[in-house]
């Protein structure tokens, strides 16, 4: 039997257990009751956004105390325990975002965790090359030029994305339309732009194509970049690509200018006679076959041109200067064409 002090002194235990746990309660709930107001509760009733840039490797408390500066919130310490209720206090991202006084601080979180961050437009055309792509994206200020060319070099980077070629990604930017936040950096454009031409190009029926053929898949895309820089016209990508193959067959040098062009180190616009002795491994005219690698990034229609070139005995082709070109089959022709196209211009051959 037990006696009467000892179940006094449990009872009174249970109720101050009872009484601390209540209390424990009442104060949780009035704390998610207090964080649940805060996070729905703008910091004004102004509508103006503004701009503010995330730099990457802000904390928490320094992204709060930045946001209040600009009165977009209220008690930076109420956001950071609101934060940290929501379970995202490591998944701030970096980047540039549009924000007033008038939006509540849940969608404010919601939009720093989700990255929806303004994004820029940027046209990669067909044909260009890492230096002009590496220009572009510095004009538009979204990674500096040395910064970009860098990051196409990086010896990991190639091994992880698996190109064939040892220098850069060079012919493996796929050219497209695409959306950058101002934080996303040279090595996730870089990687965005390689998995966009893995997705496009890279494709069963292609790599069958390509399995089928002489060529590997690296020259097929070397190939496709010649014809890209050749001619602009979609008519005429098949005809040209069907001159490269005869060439190739015929074991004759495919003596074409982009690939100098690719190989000077300062190109004015002008070709000159010396610049066909320029001792690179690009020089189509002192060298045999295929260059190494892309000189550019040819677009879809390059690579099915490459893959499927018209059936003709075409081994020579020059500018008529209206965007597209005479073709011929032996070398008196293509010296009269040249004759009347480009009058005392080199001749090609």
């Amino acid at each position: 039997m037990v006696d009467q002090p000892a179940k006094s002194f449990r009872q009174r235990l249970r109720s101050r257990l009872t009484l601390f746990f209540s209390v424990m309660l009442v104060t949780g709930i009035a704390f998610i009751i207090l964080l649940y107001n805060y996070g729905n509760t703008p910091a004004g009733k102004s509508t103006v956004e503004q701009v503010v840039n995330i730099e990457p490797g802000m904390t928490l408390r320094q992204v709060a105390h930045f946001l209040a500066d600009k009165k977009l919130l209220d008690e930076p310490s109420a956001f950071v325990l609101y934060t940290y209720f929501q379970g995202k206090q490591n998944r701030i991202q970096a980047g540039e975002y549009r924000f007033s006084p008038s939006i509540p601080p849940w969608k404010i979180l919601d939009s720093l965790t989700n990255g929806t961050a303004i994004l820029y437009t940027v046209t990669i055309p067909e044909g260009f090359r890492i230096t002009e792509i590496a220009e572009l994206l510095e004009k538009k200020e979204l990674a500096s030029k040395e910064e970009f060319i860098a990051e196409t070099r990086k010896k990991e980077l190639l091994k992880d994305l698996k190109i064939p070629s040892g220098n850069s990604v060079e012919g493996y930017l796929y050219p497209e339309t695409y959306k950058f936040s101002k934080a996303a950096g040279a090595k996730k454009i870089v990687r965005t732009m390689v998995d966009t031409f893995k997705e496009r190009v890279q494709k069963p029926e292609l790599m069958q194509q390509t399995n089928a053929g002489k060529l590997s898949f690296h020259e097929i895309v070397t190939l496709a970049s010649l014809i890209e820089k050749e001619t602009g016209l979609g008519t005429e990508r098949k005809l040209i690509s069907s001159v490269f193959h005869n060439r190739l067959v015929k074991k004759m040098r495919l003596q074409t200018d982009p690939t100098v062009i690719y190989a000077m180190v300062n190109f004015d616009g002008n070709i000159r006679k010396k610049d066909l002795s320029i001792d690179s491994p690009y020089n189509t005219y002192k060298h045999f076959g295929l260059p190494p690698g892309p000189i550019a990034s040819p677009g879809l229609d390059s690579i099915r041109a490459a893959l499927e070139p018209e059936q003709s005995d075409y081994l020579y082709f020059v500018s008529r200067k209206n965007g597209s070109h005479q073709f011929s089959t032996n070398y008196e022709d293509h010296n009269r064409a040249v004759q009347k196209y480009q009058l005392n211009r080199r001749v090609r051959g």
